[in-house]
């Protein structure tokens, strides 16, 4: 993909070329139109100026005194009487002040009758100039050239008067105006275009400065990013902010899950090493010793693996189910368990009861806690399960005749490989770890509570679900 200061600098300047052209283009059309009206309003001007130097009685010598005063040098004005060219009077002499673009106006006086009378400069050239057919503004075109001509009837002389400019004098202003604005946008286009740049690249510095600050860390460094940024990628160091966080997170589960499986792990295998090499030695409990180390290794194991998924997988929008048969199907399971025991397995409260949780997870959690109860719970002793609302909050609660949890414990049983010190079933101390973590996931609780005389009460309360609407 193209940089972003590459695209941003190419883009600018083919829209500042473009508006530039633009620019230049719309300013010509204007100014074409602007000097347009400008010249005519001229011709106007001057030629009722000198359509008020004329009357009826304005004799030949006046008209010839006019015409030496239009004249300049190779351009002279000329005369007419009965369509036939007067010549200059012996003492005409050429103006002494002049401009050289006078050879672009023109000047012709005609009769009612449209015969010349007076007719200046270029407007003699190649034949003469035509006559006006009516008043106002037009182009005519006269010995292959354009002439802006302005023509009108002066009815106190019974003259047709008609003043024109050559077109190329009008294109000539034009483009010199046109041209004088274009060429300080050429001169300063270099230095626009470099402070662009300049712009540009400081802008961007604060992307160039998050990126280093990114890539100079190192894989330990996991701090958030402190580098201050513009409101635009305000958003981008927040979401890498929350990326490290969450990057830590998981990387603080995997060493305290490598650190409490390799600890949790080392005390049943050194304990099966000797309990074998015992047996080895020809001591008969070892034997039995060992495969309670085994059935130990073995939960441990099982329970590592769940919570290794459970810390792998995100947390999924809940649906709504119901419990109901998902925990008989679970105490059927364990029934054979609890028989080889002689322990009551119960199920009572509810036989419908819908909460929005996830069914596999749901049925971890149950089978957990209900195994848990059964393993602490002594021979002949009673689990029972029920399902119930409280304040319209589904609840199931998983009550044994077990030891209970010494209420120091109560509130850090939970955290993993934590198990009471006095405890003689084997266990691994991740069964209530899953449990919270399970519980945790579809936004319900977990509450630990100690009956009379003994025994142990684990409730999940899920939320509350929402009222269905009532038919009208």
């Amino acid at each position: 993909m193209i940089s972003i200061r590459r695209y941003f600098t190419r883009t600018l300047t083919l829209m500042l070329v473009a508006g530039g052209g633009i620019a230049f283009a719309a300013a010509y059309l204007i100014t074409d139109h602007e000097m347009e009206e400008i010249l005519d309003a001229q011709l106007s001007l001057h030629g009722r100026v000198l359509t008020g130097q004329l009357s009826r009685e304005t004799t030949p010598a006046q008209y010839q005194r006019i015409a030496q005063s239009l004249s300049i040098p190779r351009y002279p004005s000329v005369v007419y009487q009965h369509g036939e060219a007067l010549p200059p009077p012996a003492t005409a002499t050429p103006p002494a002040l002049y401009h050289e673009e006078e050879r672009n106006l023109g000047v012709g006086l005609w009769n009612r009758d449209k015969t010349p009378r007076l007719l200046t400069g270029k407007w003699n050239n190649h034949g003469l100039f035509p006559a006006p057919q009516e008043e106002g503004y037009r182009w005519v075109t006269y010995n292959g050239s354009r002439w802006r001509v302005f023509s009108l009837w002066d009815n106190a002389s019974a003259t047709w008067l008609s003043l024109g400019l050559h077109g190329s004098f009008h294109d000539e202003v034009v483009e010199r105006i046109a041209w004088n604005n274009l060429i300080p946008m050429l001169v300063l286009l270099p230095l626009l275009l470099w402070l662009m740049n300049r712009i540009i690249r400081r802008g961007l510095s604060p992307v160039r400065q998050l990126s280093r600050q990114v890539e100079g860390r190192s894989a330990r460094d996991l701090s958030p990013i402190t580098t201050p940024v513009p409101d635009e990628i305000e958003g981008l160091r927040r979401s890498l902010n929350a990326f490290i966080t969450r990057l830590e997170e998981t990387l603080k589960r995997e060493r305290r899950f490598t650190a409490d499986a390799a600890h949790e792990l080392r005390t049943p295998l050194a304990a099966l090493r000797i309990h074998l090499d015992n047996a080895q030695a020809g001591e008969q409990q070892s034997l039995r010793k060992a495969y309670t180390g085994v059935e130990r290794l073995q939960r441990v194991v099982e329970q590592l693996l769940v919570l290794a998924r459970l810390d792998r997988t995100t947390k999924q929008s809940a649906g709504v189910i119901d419990i109901y048969p998902t925990v008989s199907d679970i105490m059927a399971d364990l029934w054979p368990q609890a028989n080889a025991r002689q322990q009551h397995l119960e199920l009572t409260g509810k036989t419908r009861l819908p909460v929005a949780a996830d069914d596999v997870q749901v049925g971890i959690l149950v089978r957990n806690l209900i195994d848990n109860a059964l393993r602490y719970t002594p021979d002949n002793g009673t689990v029972t399960v029920e399902l119930g609302t409280q304040d319209d909050q589904p609840y199931l609660a998983v009550c044994d005749t077990g030891p209970g949890i010494p209420q120091e414990l109560l509130q850090a049983v939970t955290e993993r490989f934590r198990r009471a010190a006095d405890q003689l079933t084997t266990g691994s101390g991740l069964g209530l770890s899953i449990v919270l973590e399970l519980a945790e996931r579809q936004q319900a609780g977990l509450t630990l509570h100690n009956r009379q005389p003994h025994g142990l009460e684990a409730r999940i309360t899920w939320s509350a679900l929402p009222a269905e609407p009532r038919n009208p």
